[in-house]
């Protein structure tokens, strides 16, 4: 059989592609690299020569995930209208929208996967912080916030409410999860010194 031929990045991508959707099909564990080749048709050689493990592969899928979260929110920013507050708000609704809806993301809380999505979550923190610094240095300019640390700030905030609040690396009870989360708007409005209650949207009872 003559095996089709096709351009680096156009093979790699999709091997990608086609690792996505066996690992959100039938999950991570369950998926071989065996399996990625069958779907593809494609030889042993080929599959390692871009990726050397299934874990090299999925956090491939991963940071392709995580590069459209980036170029969605991105367009989110720039498209959006109204104040700094307002701008930071939508976004942080819209951030974790756009998150829970991607599955393979998702499949990474089985603590079987913790030492990849500690991986991940570093990612995620580390591309979208610029995001939201440059929505923070945009309210600095308002005055509607106060910081000299714009992305460090987004940095702390990002990590501490998608670090702190993750059930596949920590196992908090409900009680200690529902303490964290009712802690947080007071939090991010005190390291912004943001005016009282800009981040009251955040409580459990007004996501419901």
């Amino acid at each position: 059989m003559v095996r089709t031929v096709k351009k680096p990045e156009e093979r790699r991508t999709e091997i990608v592609a086609a690792a996505r959707d066996l690992f959100y099909e039938q999950g991570y564990e369950k998926t071989t690299m065996r399996h990625v080749m069958d779907k593809l048709d494609i030889a042993k050689g080929t599959i390692y020569h871009y990726f050397s493990s299934k874990e090299d592969l999925l956090e491939a899928v991963v940071n392709e995930t995580v590069d459209g979260i980036r170029g969605m929110l991105e367009q989110f920013v720039e498209n959006a209208q109204g104040s700094a507050l307002q701008i930071l708000q939508q976004l942080i609704a819209a951030g974790s929208a756009v998150e829970e809806a991607a599955p393979i993301l998702e499949g990474l809380h089985d603590p079987a996967n913790t030492g990849m999505h500690t991986r991940q979550l570093a990612e995620t923190i580390t591309k979208l912080a610029p995001i939201y610094a440059s929505v923070i240095e945009r309210g600095v300019a308002e005055g509607v916030f106060q910081t000299q640390h714009p992305l460090e700030a987004a940095e702390m905030i990002l990590t501490a409410v998608q670090f702190l609040t993750d059930m596949g690396i920590y196992h908090w009870t409900p009680e200690v999860l529902m303490r964290r989360a009712l802690a947080f708007p007071a939090l991010i409005e005190a390291q912004l010194h943001a005016p009282k209650g800009s981040f009251d949207f955040l409580l459990p009872q007004n996501n419901q």
